[in-house]
């Protein structure tokens, strides 16, 4: 790869059309990211961007976006026909709610489809209203830390665009009431000071896998909950070993009472019983 300046010495100029046409694009779009690529010209230690082709027909998710073959058609087509003088300088994409950053997916389509030295990754988020650009630095991507905003209007007169005058008088419809416009959040300090793209790529990796045990073990509890209350449980009940009847407390198992051991001598004999007493006589006589 040739030598490649620093980021923050790369100057990039955008313009003010283009940037819109970006973030109307990402904002037809709320939940799923789309992309695009950005066309202009490049000098020594300068990128311009100019204008931008929508990529249709990109494989698109929730967290990433893909230039199909289909995608590239439409691209070069668009381009032949009409921005043939101007060059590729780089594409953007957009972060519905995650934020100004390059993911591993992005990273792999910038080093793969746009490794010039002075291409350049858009990145914006419809959600916050957030947008950042990335460059080369050396073997790495960082973000840019100048960016310039071009006005093709600029210089017009005030007053001279001959539109007139906007009014909230009572014969205005829905469409003519006037919105204000919601305030850009406040900038946030670039990750890059303090840590580089390996470290952030770590971070994102570790915070993916926390989010993917945490998400495993909500769905284990909730299966578990569903379990306990939808299927019958067991409950052992304490049965009395004699009556067969559950029990409810130590005092209830009686065994059964036993008749006394001599119950049996006390009864008289009827053997005993129907034997006649012989007399003294007889007794005399069985001795003779």
């Amino acid at each position: 790869m040739a030598k490649v300046r620093k980021a923050d010495r790369l100057h990039l100029r955008i313009s003010a059309d283009v940037a819109r046409e970006i973030r109307q694009h990402a904002r037809s779009q709320s939940k799923t990211e789309v992309c695009g690529v950005l066309l202009g010209s490049e000098a020594e230690g300068l990128t311009s961007i100019e204008s931008s082709i929508a990529g249709e027909n990109a494989a698109q998710g929730g967290a990433h976006v893909t230039f199909t073959q289909d995608t590239w058609e439409h691209i070069y087509k668009i381009k032949d026909r009409d921005f043939p003088d101007a060059r590729i300088v780089g594409w953007y994409h957009s972060h519905p709610g995650f934020g100004v950053f390059l993911s591993d997916h992005d990273t792999f389509i910038h080093k793969n489809f746009f490794s010039s030295p002075q291409q350049v990754a858009w990145v914006y988020d419809p959600h916050s209203d957030e947008e950042g650009c990335f460059g080369w630095d050396g073997e790495r991507l960082k973000r840019l830390a100048r960016i310039d905003m071009v006005d093709a209007r600029g210089g017009e007169l005030a007053g001279g665009s001959g539109r007139p005058e906007h009014g909230n008088s009572a014969s205005d419809g829905p469409d003519d009431i006037d919105v204000p416009r919601k305030r850009p959040p406040a900038p946030r300090k670039d990750f890059d000071d303090f840590a580089d793209d390996d470290g952030g790529d770590d971070l994102s990796r570790l915070t993916n896998i926390v989010f993917a045990v945490f998400s495993y073990l909500a769905v284990f509890a909730l299966g578990a909950l569903f379990v306990w209350y939808l299927f019958p449980r067991l409950v052992a009940v304490p049965v009395n070993p004699y009556t067969g009847q559950p029990i409810h407390s130590l005092e209830e198992i009686e065994p059964p009472k036993s008749p006394p051991p001599n119950a049996s001598s006390s009864k008289p004999d009827p053997q005993k019983q129907a034997q006649p007493n012989p007399s003294k006589s007889q007794r005399d006589d069985a001795h003779r």
